[in-house]
């Protein structure tokens, strides 16, 4: 193990990323959990800036960790539609329902999310097990579009638009959409399509907000070139195909890499998990009832 204040040889890596690499989480799950101490690097916990080599024995939770090689990681990505009142997270203490559990289970490997939705947000969601690919494509230099589909209550002028594409001022920091187009609607809501090159916290509703305006709907459609469409129903998943999984590799800037095929287990586990996660209806407001 190199600590980050020695000469760093050429063939050593940053922890983080290895353990992204092995499926075990994103980059910044992984630097949480090195920070918490669940990280061992030749029987020593590790910290925040150290680098190992292909030499050394990583545990991580006290179970072994195999270093692979990038090129030899599975890279697999799968395509999920989200419904509303679904959380981003692994596990939710209050037992709500996340994500994940309507993933197809992997064997020594975990799903990393590409980006994240809110709770009340629905839409396109891409899950990897190639934790590297995950990275970039989430990085701000790698300014990858996201398209929305945006209901919005109030009256929309030219004014309002064009401040959203010239940049506005949040409490995080200046924000923008790349594009706005408008798709009709009826009475106080309209729809509108709109993209923008970051994922901060709620930065679509909040920029529509900075304008005196509500968003009642929100819908990711298009995440980089991978668009939302009818192979999956709200609460279902799909695999991407492999031209797909390499467009997303060349946007990331990466190798492209063959998608393993699945085991005959592997096939059997998937088609189960599809089957018993039946597609669920986004949640709608209740009707008022008549008095």
């Amino acid at each position: 193990m190199n600590q980050s204040n020695n000469t760093t040889p050429p063939t050593s890596e940053k922890l983080q990323k290895v353990l992204a690499r092995a499926g075990l989480g994103s980059r910044r799950e992984m630097e949480t959990a090195i920070s918490d101490g669940r990280v061992k690097v030749n029987s020593q916990v590790a910290k925040l800036g150290d680098r190992v080599e292909a030499r050394d024995k990583v545990s991580f939770d006290d179970r072994p960790v195999s270093l692979r090689p990038e090129e030899e990681v599975p890279r697999r990505v799968i395509m999920y539609n989200k419904p509303e009142g679904e959380l981003c997270t692994r596990k939710d203490p209050e037992g709500r329902r996340t994500v994940f559990e309507r993933l197809p289970r992997l064997k020594g490997e975990r799903w990393i999310a590409i980006g994240r939705l809110d709770i009340n947000t629905s839409g396109l969601l891409l899950f990897t097990t190639d934790g590297e690919l995950a990275n970039r494509l989430m990085h701000p230099s790698t300014q990858v579009e996201r398209e929305y589909a945006v209901r919005v209550m109030g009256e929309v002028t030219r004014e309002h638009i064009l401040a959203m594409v010239d940049g506005v001022m949040l409490e995080d920091g200046p924000a923008r959409f790349t594009d706005v187009q408008e798709f009709g609607g009826e009475g106080i809501n309209t729809w509108f399509h709109v993209v923008i090159l970051e994922g901060r916290n709620r930065e679509v509703r909040r920029l529509w907000e900075s304008q005196g305006l509500t968003v009642s709907r929100l819908k990711r459609v298009r995440y980089g070139n991978i668009f939302l469409d009818k192979r999956a129903k709200a609460g279902e998943w799909v695999e991407l195909t492999q031209d797909e999984v390499d467009d997303l590799a060349t946007l990331a800037n990466l190798e492209t890499r063959k998608v393993p095929a699945l085991t005959p287990d592997e096939k059997n586990r998937w088609s189960r998990d599809k089957h018993k996660r039946k597609p669920v209806q986004a949640m709608r407001k209740p009707k008022s009832r008549a008095r």
